[in-house]
């Protein structure tokens, strides 16, 4: 794909930096010193094997990233954790949030799959039973989408987030800074626009679209009665005492210690895109750290969250047929429902879903029981790295991490 790549989620594609060198400092901390960093208590953190591989790891990440970004990294295995940072300047805080960006999307399905748990809708429901005349016009036809369509991508809807009167953000990022545009008014937008394809029998194709779950946002709201946001706070994130995540809807600002992203601007200098209020719906709007976006996945994958049927339906993966852009950055492995699966060189196989948007850059890793997991945050700090080297950095990372690799 070469130096130029759509980004899932809002951000333009950009030629990527010069490669510069890698700088990285690991921190190893005991569970009396995580407490007082976080703000709450943890397990005892102890060194492991890996702990020395990943800095090396991180330092690669950033290499692969251009240089101009800032990496934070956290493996937890239940017993202990490691960190590892790194950048130029000022360092990226242990307890930093972020925009987790298209990481969303997982927390946005475990809320879908509550609620067909409670049966409070059916996967095989359609959009059009809950969203009456929403999918419709230019060959789009909400009757022949599906719920369980919707989470696992395979809708064929065209994704919004590619429109061209969309796709110039950052050319006047100040314009649209604190723009709160409801989900309804964006799949509008992608309903200007012919489906890729339109599921039906036979082959199950596979595109990824943000469209899909915007429209899972509306018909969770239907279900559940309440936003949501309500929902992922009171089924996620209030549970699992998550009290370094958040939903920033409308408000643009970013909540404790976090990193400044900077981005090139359109006219070659410096935009500083760390406030905004672009990322507030359910494909993206969730902000999150390290620690926070691996307790998440771990009670997740160890059935904390759901049923054990519908944890079933989740990692019940399709192939990734109809988006060429998506296969050359994730290269091998199938979709589920929200998540992602991809095979380790241990055996076996990692669930995962990654997070692009405006500078902000989030990548994951849980192990099949939950027991290992990792959670990575790369954030621009004046370039946009390139997603294919970026992933296959961080591939390495997560697959030393769950591995449990010493070199």
């Amino acid at each position: 794909m070469g130096g130029n790549r759509r980004v899932r989620w809002g951000t333009a594609a950009v030629s990527t930096a010069a490669v510069l060198a890698g700088i990285a400092g690991l921190t190893v901390l005991t569970g009396a010193q995580q407490a007082g960093a976080a703000g709450h208590s943890g397990g005892t953190t102890r060194a492991e094997p890996g702990s020395a591989l990943l800095d090396k790891d991180v330092a690669a990440v950033r290499k692969a990233g251009g240089g101009k970004v800032k990496v934070l990294a956290q493996a937890e295995d239940g017993g202990g954790s490691v960190r590892a940072r790194a950048g130029a300047g000022k360092k990226v805080p242990w307890d930093a949030r972020f925009r987790a960006a298209s990481t969303s999307k997982t927390f946005t399905a475990v809320v879908a799959l509550q609620l067909a748990a409670e049966d409070k809708l059916s996967l095989d429901d359609t959009v059009e039973k809950w969203l009456p005349g929403v999918v419709s016009g230019h060959g789009n036809d909400g009757s022949r989408v599906t719920v369980r369509d919707l989470l696992r991508q395979t809708s064929g809807l065209f994704d919004y987030v590619d429109d061209p009167e969309l796709g110039g953000v950052l050319k006047d990022f100040d314009k649209y800074r604190h723009d709160t545009t409801p989900a309804r008014d964006y799949v509008a937008v992608a309903m200007r626009h012919k489906p890729l394809f339109t599921p039906g029998a036979g082959k199950t194709r596979w595109a990824y679209s943000n469209t899909n779950y915007l429209l899972l946002e509306m018909i969770i709201e239907k279900a559940g009665t309440l936003p949501w946001r309500e929902q992922v706070e009171h089924r996620v994130i209030a549970p699992l005492g998550l009290r370094e995540t958040s939903i920033g809807g409308a408000n643009p600002f970013m909540p404790g210690p976090h990193a400044k992203v900077t981005l090139p601007g359109a006219d070659g200098k410096p935009l500083d895109a760390t406030e905004h209020s672009l990322q507030h719906t359910a494909d993206s709007g969730v902000i999150s750290s390290t620690r926070d976006v691996n307790t998440f996945f771990r009670a997740l994958m160890g059935g904390k969250l759901l049923p054990p049927a519908q944890l079933k339906e989740m990692r019940h993966t399709v192939e990734r047929t109809d988006d060429p852009e998506d296969v050359a950055a994730w290269p091998k492995g199938g979709y589920g429902l929200g998540v992602r699966e991809t095979p380790l060189s241990c055996g076996g196989s990692y669930w995962h879903h990654e997070g692009d948007g405006f500078g902000s850059y989030t990548r994951t890793g849980v192990t099949q029981d939950g027991r290992r997991s990792v959670a990575i945050s790369v954030t621009s700090d004046g370039g946009v790295p390139d997603q294919v080297r970026l992933n296959a950095a961080t591939r390495r990372l997560v697959d030393h991490a769950l591995c449990g690799k010493d070199g």
